[in-house]
């Protein structure tokens, strides 16, 4: 089979695709027949060898698809040869056929595109753990969504609105704030302005915060936030991780969470799958609208690496890998 192949840490312009031997079924596997796969930082950061876990060489990147169950295993009951899926991966994404834990296997409905189904997994479990699990957002609180045009922050921004919740957008620039308020933001306000006055005035200050950049924009959510307030934790893409000041926590008597994808679905593969299971619920009703708004083929992976890297992706990108059927 054809897949994007990793042999050293480096830039992603090393990648190629190459051929290479398909992927042994496990008792516990699924063997799926890949149509598009997801496109990620996460996936940046693994080929350069500065994610949380090294695989071992060689392996392709790629975190989620979406396709066709062609084989199980002897112990997997969940799902059948024939049905069409979305999975998580801890890598391998990137390639015609991957073989997934049934745990991270998710069935989809017919209504549902393979390319919209493989953008799916990482951001909306994310967002929809985080929010609702971790920091227990409930219907009439404020929440501050960080870098709402990205891939992880479109979703909170609609996960948000789901529960019930007011929803601040931040955004680089007004065409990516126009996005945020399209899938359901009540109000926007441009990352480049004094973010801490501008929330103030709108609102008096907030609930929660989702915070997928770090520096500037966690300092501000330190400062918004009201007592018994909550700040998400979901990653640095400004490259500046916050030093964050227990006082002002001890002060306000708030909270800054954590959230891993990746430790979750060690932990507790069950609600992970109970999160996907009510998303994929609310795309059939039409409450959550994945935005994939750049398409690459298997060959131009790097192209798409590389546009996430230099965040030129609004929403998500994914990898395609063979049309839907």
């Amino acid at each position: 089979m054809r897949a994007v192949v990793c042999h050293q840490w480096a830039e992603v312009d090393v990648l190629r695709v190459e051929e290479i031997a398909p992927p042994a079924l496990t008792p516990d596997g699924v063997l799926i027949e890949v149509y598009a796969a997801g496109v990620n930082f996460a996936d940046t950061l693994i080929v350069k060898g500065e994610y949380q876990e090294r695989p071992t060489f060689p392996f392709s990147p790629g975190m989620e698809v979406a396709g066709v169950v062609t084989q199980i295993g002897e112990q997997v009951r969940s799902v059948q040869p024939g049905q069409r899926v979305l999975a998580f991966l801890d890598h391998g994404g990137f390639a015609e056929e991957v073989v997934a834990r049934a745990i991270d296997v998710t069935p989809i409905p017919d209504s549902m595109p393979f390319g919209i189904a493989a953008a799916f997994p990482v951001v909306y479990a994310t967002s929809h753990l985080a929010l609702r699990d971790r920091a227990r957002l409930a219907e009439g609180e404020v929440l501050l969504v960080h870098g709402a045009s990205g891939g992880v922050g479109l979703t909170a921004v609609e996960v948000g609105k789901a529960v019930g919740a007011t929803v601040i957008a931040t955004a680089s620039s007004e065409e990516k704030l126009a996005l945020a308020r399209e899938h359901g933001a009540d109000y926007g306000v441009l990352s480049s302005e004094d973010v801490r006055t501008r929330v103030q005035a709108l609102t008096g200050g907030i609930d929660v915060a989702y915070d997928p950049v770090g520096g500037e924009m966690f300092a501000a959510s330190l400062h918004l936030i009201r007592p018994q307030g909550r700040i998400l934790v979901i990653g640095f893409a400004s490259g500046t991780v916050p030093q964050i000041p227990a006082n002002h926590l001890l002060v306000k008597d708030a909270s800054v969470l954590g959230f891993s994808l990746g430790q979750a679905r060690r932990n507790r593969p069950d609600e992970v799958r109970g999160a996907l299971g009510e998303l994929v619920q609310w795309y059939a009703e039409g409450r959550v609208r994945p935005h994939v708004s750049q398409e690459f083929s298997l060959d131009q992976a790097v192209e798409a690496l590389v546009a996430i890297q230099q965040r030129r992706v609004a929403g998500k990108a994914i990898v395609r890998v063979r049309p839907d059927r």
